[in-house]
Parts: C-alpha cells; sequence; structure tokens
C-alpha cells in the first residue's frame, strides 16, 4: 500500500482514500455507459428473432447486418483514441454514446437488409472511440496495483449488458405497442439512455486528475506523481517502431482471436439456444442471462485476484481455454437445455480474459505509444468482429449446423490463449 498523504492532501487523507476516492467517483458511472453502450451494439442478437420472421432475413443477412459494424468501427479506432489522449475523453466518450443512442434507435426504421447494413456501419463509426478510449482513460486514473480491479468493475458490463438485455430483450419482443412489432421497439427504448446519458458524461466525466476539484490538490499531485513513477522505463522508443514491433503483433493476434470468439459468441448465442431448445422468446430471454451472470462473478473474481497476485497472463488466457473447450463440448453433446446452458455458461468466459489482458499493454510498452497500441490492437480485434459472425453465419447456412461455426471459435479460443502466454513479462523487460 502506498504510503499516507497527508502532508500534501491534508490531516485524514491517505493513499488508500484516494484510491478509493476516484474508485468511486468513476468506475459506476462508467460501468452503466458501457452498459447502455454494448446494449445498444448487440440488441441486433435478440430483434433478430422477430426480424426474420417479418423481414425474412436469413442467416447469412444477420451475420452480415452483425459484423459490418465493426468496419466504420475498425477504421476510426486510432484516431478516436488519439484524440482520447491529446484532446478530451469527455468529448470523446460523451459524443460516442449520444450518437450511439441515435442510430441504434434508427435501427426500428429499418425495412430491407441494405438499410441494416447502413444502419449498422453508423452505428460502428459512432461506437469507435467508447472502448478503447475508456482503456487509455483508466490509465490516466489508476495504478498498477489497481487497474486489473478497475478493468474487471468497467468491463464486467459486457455480461451485465446480456444478462440485463436477454430478458429486457425478450419481454420487448413479445410486445405490441402502438401497432408497432416488439422488435422495434427494443431498439428504440435501449437506444434512448444511451443519448441522455452521453448528455451526462459531458458533463461529469473529468479528463485528467489535475482537473479533478472533487479531489483536494496532495490527493490530486499524489496521483499524477504516482502514475509517472510507474511509466515503463528504458523504452523510449518511437511509436512507429512499437507498433511494428513483435509484442504488438502479438497484441493483435490475441485480440483478433479472442473478439472474433467473443463477439461470434455473443451475436449467435440467442438464435442457438432458441434452435436448440424449440423455447418461445421471452423464454430465451430469461435463460440466455443466466451464462452472463455467471461470468459477470468470474470477471470481477479474476480481476481482484491477479491484482492480489500480480500475475497477468494466466489470469487472461485460462477464460480463453475455457471457452475453448466449451465450444468442443457444444459440438458433441448439447442435448438438454440444462447440459447446453452449462456449456453456454463456459463459453460466455471468453469475455473474462479482457480486463486482465489490457492492463498488460500499459505494463510493457512506453507511455507514449499506448494510445496508439491501444487504438491499433484494437481495431486489429474488432476486424474478427466482422469476420467472425459473418463466417459463422455463412457456414451455418452453407451446411444446416452451427458445428462448424464452432470448430472455428474453438480453435480461436486457443490461439488467443496461446498468445497471451507468448508476451513478454515486465520484469523480462526491466532484465534488459
Amino acid at each position: 500500500m502506498p504510503a499516507p498523504i497527508a502532508t500534501e492532501a491534508g490531516a485524514g487523507n491517505s493513499a488508500s482514500h484516494t484510491r478509493r476516492q476516484v474508485a468511486v467517483r468513476l468506475l459506476p458511472f462508467l460501468f452503466v455507459l458501457y452498459v447502455i453502450n454494448y446494449l445498444d451494439r448487440t440488441n441486433i442478437a435478440y430483434a433478430a428473432l422477430g426480424m426474420s420472421r417479418d423481414l425474412g432475413f436469413s442467416d447469412s443477412v444477420f451475420g452480415l447486418g452483425a459484423g459490418i459494424l465493426f468496419i466504420s468501427y475498425v477504421t476510426l479506432q486510432i484516431p478516436a483514441t488519439l484524440l482520447v489522449e491529446h484532446w478530451s475523453a469527455r468529448g470523446v466518450i460523451g459524443g460516442s454514446l449520444i450518437a450511439c443512442g441515435a442510430v441504434t434507435a434508427s435501427i426500428g426504421l429499418v425495412h430491407t437488409s441494405g438499410q441494416l447494413y447502413l444502419a449498422r456501419f453508423l452505428l460502428g463509426a459512432a461506437e469507435a472511440g467508447y472502448f478503447p478510449g475508456v482503456v487509455v482513460y483508466l490509465t490516466h486514473w489508476f495504478i498498477r496495483e489497481d487497474r486489473a480491479k478497475a478493468g474487471s468493475n468497467f468491463m464486467a458490463a459486457i455480461p451485465v449488458s446480456f444478462a440485463i438485455g436477454s430478458p429486457l430483450s425478450g419481454w420487448i419482443l413479445g410486445h405490441h405497442w402502438l401497432h408497432i412489432v416488439g422488435w422495434r421497439w427494443v431498439f428504440v427504448l435501449e437506444g434512448l439512455p444511451a443519448v441522455l446519458l452521453g448528455i451526462v458524461a459531458l458533463f461529469y466525466i473529468t479528463d485528467w486528475p489535475h482537473q479533478a476539484h472533487w479531489l483536494a490538490a496532495g490527493q490530486r499531485q499524489w496521483i499524477e506523481q504516482k502514475l509517472e513513477s510507474e511509466k515503463p522505463r528504458g523504452l523510449s522508443v518511437s511509436t512507429g517502431k512499437v507498433l511494428r514491433s513483435r509484442t504488438v503483433v502479438m497484441l493483435c493476434t490475441i485480440t483478433f482471436f479472442g473478439y472474433m470468439t467473443g463477439y461470434t459468441f455473443g451475436f449467435w448465442y440467442p438464435t442457438m439456444l432458441k434452435r436448440w431448445s424449440g423455447l418461445p422468446d421471452a423464454r430465451v430471454g430469461l435463460l440466455g442471462a443466466l451464462p452472463y451472470a455467471i461470468a459477470f462473478v468470474a470477471m470481477i473474481v479474476t480481476g481482484w485476484d491477479s491484482d492480489r497476485s500480480g500475475e497477468r497472463h494466466w489470469h487472461a488466457a485460462g477464460p480463453m481455454f475455457v471457452a475453448a473447450l466449451a465450444m468442443l463440448g457444444l459440438i458433441w453433446w448439447h442435448g438438454s437445455t440444462t447440459v447446453t446452458l452449462t456449456w453456454f455458461a463456459l463459453a460466455a468466459m471468453t469475455n473474462v480474459f479482457l480486463p486482465t489482458f489490457w492492463t498488460i499493454p500499459p505494463e510493457i510498452l512506453p507511455r507514449s505509444s499506448i494510445a496508439a497500441v491501444v487504438g491499433l490492437v484494437n481495431a486489429v480485434g474488432n476486424v474478427a468482429g466482422f469476420a467472425g459472425p459473418y463466417l459463422f453465419g455463412y457456414l451455418t447456412t452453407r451446411t444446416g449446423s452451427f458445428s462448424y461455426g464452432l470448430a472455428l471459435l474453438m480453435i480461436a479460443g486457443v490461439a488467443s490463449g496461446v498468445a497471451i502466454l507468448l508476451l513478454p513479462r515486465p520484469a523480462e523487460l526491466r532484465a534488459r
């Protein structure tokens, strides 16, 4: 634990108090924002159950509609992340949420596959700055021993968004208000909160510690000095050279295969559960929340244990191996709903690797390159966000079976886990 800072921040203040104060101020709000943001990105997975009936869209259409978001999302990753570092996290995060909510609500108006593709493409552009922006933003505020916990508390919004969105979307699907079918209301009712919270974010988020009037002057000084002292030393190379390094190639490999597993499973999970169980939409929505509720707990526990032990690599790779095993289980044995849900719960562990993995780049790369690297690595990973759902839909349409798509996800999960274990450790870099 850092030494007390009473002489800097006034009597009764301490480093631990400052760390708690920062966490309480920032993490719950960022968590809620990400729940809403992720819900807007993935609600098409449940709306598809109604859209396929009303609009006649095939699995290939939904695969392309789910994935096309990532073309614009990837294109704008690095510019948006650099804006967070060099302009304003408040502006990028708040603006992203407002645009995201507005575009999501507009998807409720689509009637053709072309309209769906256009809306999802625009949604990707709107969302581009949020996730990588927050990953960089957390490095502005949280010291090394708190970073995995902070990341897990923030990224736990991913399984929570599914756990909330599954029953909520399933319930909305079953209602027709004002002679408008339920799936259109899914987009409208789940898009508007993002607009409102984005406006709040423009006033609530503080870009840097030295701007935080809700902290005492000594507290602000302690955070900045502590973060400065933790910057990697002996790594003063150009950003261009860093981006071409073996380490960044490995980071890109990890996110490509890891995101392929996570995004594809998230988009196709409701459809698989629906077809294998034959349950009504509302029931699918309720049961669909269970695996992500378990993933939420696993994500929090993993982040806390990683900070406690100081170990990053196995905490990030382990969940990917578990998810790969679950994909194999779904191929060979999904007879009953109970067994299927068990495998789905293990497959949802693919989300658990994220918080710990994203603590690794700031520990092994120069501070001056972090924003560009995060933008690039997340962008490459999100290429798989396009390729994965589309390939899964294509394979399912061609073969009439989910097995080939699940085999693809199994291989991707193993590849991501192995690549994580091959990343350098901070101790190795210090010894060079």
